[in-house]
């Protein structure tokens, strides 16, 4: 653990703690402390001092722990999990597993991060990433199946993600073909699949989820209505509960998917399908094509109900939109 991250583990209590002894713990001099507190108020964390009794954060903080997030796994999701990575900071998790896949990084080995420098989500745009308020996670997996079958992970993915709410109390959340979990009509988390590989294979692909937790008075920037955990609930939210259901019930999806493909999720994707039966636009490069949606195939493409009849839309070439 390093000396900055270790100083927040001390102070995520939000009470006051003297310099002096923050420094004996740390085993650094009190300018130290003073620079690591500096560093964690570059960072976004409300972290300030009062002459006579030390430092201290404005509310209390939840770092991400291993042990607490393999405490909410079940015995058969540990035993998919390789490994789990944790980080303070990273530019991305995605990016960060793509880097090390000619590393050997095993199958089934996740990495999260308190705050990502530079996180992304579908067709480049940008994922905002606090600092230890969110799920920004991400894993490896080897699947030994044709490129044709992956084509409707990431909505399995999304099932999955319907579980872990439920799991969390929030029975109420929706789908937004292809990768978007919605609440009310607001985005609460949302997937990114990169995918590398042969045609006769095997494919690596990384696996990348991120749920708004406790986003509440963060100063963001976000150009779409959003909704965190927090508000949904009504109260503050254990990131290290989320993160181990989240975890477990991926694994248990992304395995399922390796042995039987998209056919079973297909009924609990149905059921949450935010714009089933409603009028839609599909934005594709050159032109934007109103209908209305009519669910998924067996391959995950989206049906929609045009003026030229049905037709499959796959979601590497355009985005959906209600229609105003």
């Amino acid at each position: 653990m390093t000396t900055r991250l270790a100083l927040l583990s001390i102070l995520a209590d939000s009470r006051f703690h003297s310099g002096e002894k923050l420094g004996q713990q740390l085993g650094v001099s009190r300018t130290a402390v003073w620079k690591h507190v500096q560093a964690l108020q570059q960072l976004g964390i409300d972290c300030y001092s009062v002459s006579g009794k030390g430092y201290r954060l404005a509310k209390p903080i939840e770092l991400l722990e291993r042990e607490a997030i393999l405490d909410a796994m079940t015995d058969t999701a540990r035993q998919l999990v390789s490994q789990i990575e944790l980080h303070p900071e990273i530019p991305s998790t995605n990016r960060h597993l793509i880097d090390r896949l000619g590393q050997g990084v095993a199958h089934g080995h996740a990495c999260l991060v308190e705050r990502q420098t530079a996180g992304r989500g579908r067709r480049g745009r940008s994922w905002v990433s606090p600092f230890a308020r969110n799920i920004y996670l991400s894993y490896y997996w080897r699947f030994e199946i044709s490129p044709d079958r992956l084509s409707g992970l990431g909505l399995a993915i999304g099932v999955g993600v319907i579980r872990a709410l439920r799991q969390l109390g929030i029975d109420d959340a929706m789908l937004k073909w292809p990768n978007d979990i919605l609440w009310q009509g607001r985005k609460l988390a949302g997937i990114l699949l990169e995918m590398s590989g042969e045609m006769a294979g095997p494919y690596h692909v990384v696996i990348g989820v991120g749920l708004n937790v406790n986003m509440q008075d963060c100063d963001v920037n976000i150009d779409q209505p959003w909704v965190d955990l927090h508000e949904i609930k009504g109260e503050p939210v254990s990131r290290n509960r989320v993160a181990g259901v989240l975890l477990n019930e991926l694994m248990h999806v992304t395995h399922e998917f390796q042995q039987n493909g998209l056919s079973p999720f297909l009924d609990e994707w149905a059921a949450a399908d935010a714009y089933a039966g409603q009028t839609v636009l599909i934005h594709m490069a050159d032109e934007h094509i109103p209908g209305e949606a009519r669910g998924i195939d067996a391959s995950g493409a989206i049906l929609v109900e045009t003026e030229a009849g049905l037709r499959r839309f796959h979601s590497g070439e355009v985005s959906l939109r209600p229609r105003a």
